[in-house]
């Protein structure tokens, strides 16, 4: 049986979300690129439910630009219970995220691929740190070297 959500005043701002592109995925796409690193979006690493933000396919590695809100970041996740007439299915949904970024994380790995997960506020605070972080998980290069 589908789930029955209530429709409230506080989730109307959710309902035009974006799913890809956001402006965390953009911005370290666009420092990413100026470092020389060349990448492709959305590429399907396994049958179901792998599908990096990023790939670098030269040096095999996938990315994930993980939003602290929707990913229960332990920095900017949610602290207290859910309340309101959703409560149970929020907290599910949440559940369900995080298991499926573990399976994602896992099934990329088994096919042979290095994984990175950057925190939504990684980019927005320092995002030439979160290019390092990437610079190391690519062994130190970039095509641009």
């Amino acid at each position: 049986m589908a789930e029955q959500w209530t429709s409230t005043t506080a989730g109307r701002h959710l309902a035009g979300r974006v799913r890809v592109s956001t402006a965390p995925e953009v911005a370290l796409r666009k420092a990413l690129h100026a470092a020389g690193f060349r990448f492709r979006l959305q590429v399907r690493l396994a049958p179901r439910g792998c599908t990096p933000d990023l790939v670098l396919p030269r040096y095999r590695v996938a990315v994930f630009v993980d939003g602290c809100y929707w990913h229960s970041c332990p920095a900017h996740g949610r602290k207290t219970p859910w309340t309101g007439p959703n409560a149970d299915l929020w907290e599910r949904k949440m559940a369900r995220n995080r298991e499926r970024d573990q399976r994602s994380t896992t099934l990329a790995r088994d096919a042979g691929w290095t994984v990175l997960r950057v925190w939504e506020h990684e980019v927005t605070n320092d995002i030439t740190a979160a290019v390092d972080r990437l610079r190391a998980a690519c062994g130190g290069g970039s095509t641009a070297n």
